[in-house]
């Protein structure tokens, strides 16, 4: 992967948005997986959900593009800087909508209640995260069904906080990439 010769900063960027591509997969692959779920159960998929999955794949087409204008050598990183600054907002909104309801959730005595749940016992336990009104799914009963849901929501959760800090990280690499790339180098005098 080539690109401009940066030094250490330059890596650091592309290491930060290598692990952000990262994140963003994981997030992308159990928020739609969750969503397909949903949708197959004949619901309405959480407004929660179906928010982290357009912000992720927002943010990582984003990604994309700017490696690729980073490798080329025409990102302008002061605008990269603020686009930064927006996902890490969009982030922190998702970090915190999927979260709140998650920190008050221990995952370890979720379904604990019995030795062996039954298929029907889990089954009620289902059809009491759905809202009578329309099939809607509710979120904050959801995350609690099972203990699969609950350690796969705190991933989600994990991930966009990692991802706020991503991307906090790779606005200050993109401003001082910014002032790297307007220094003129000294002329020789030869």
């Amino acid at each position: 992967m080539a690109g401009p010769d940066y030094g250490a900063l330059g890596a650091t960027f592309k290491i930060v948005r290598l692990l952000q591509v990262i994140s963003l997969l994981g997030c992308i692959g159990m928020a739609a997986n969750f969503i397909s779920e949903m949708v197959s159960q004949n619901n309405s998929p959480s407004e929660e959900l179906v928010g982290t999955l357009s912000v992720t794949c927002i943010a990582i087409l984003y990604c994309a593009i700017t490696v690729i204008l980073h490798i080329d050598n025409i990102l302008p990183y002061l605008i990269n800087t603020v686009m930064d600054g927006l996902m890490l907002i969009a982030l922190s909104v998702v970090a915190i909508v999927v979260g709140k309801p998650l920190s008050y959730l221990n995952c370890q005595v979720v379904g604990t209640s019995s030795v062996a749940e039954s298929a029907s016992q889990l089954s009620s336990q289902l059809k009491d995260t759905f809202n009578k009104q329309g099939g809607k799914v509710v979120y904050s009963n959801w995350i609690g069904a099972n203990k699969t849901t609950c350690y796969e929501m705190k991933a989600i959760w994990g991930l966009s906080i990692a991802l706020c800090i991503l991307f906090a990280f790779s606005a200050m690499c993109s401003v001082c990439l910014w002032r790297r790339s307007k220094t003129v180098p000294p002329k020789d005098m030869a």
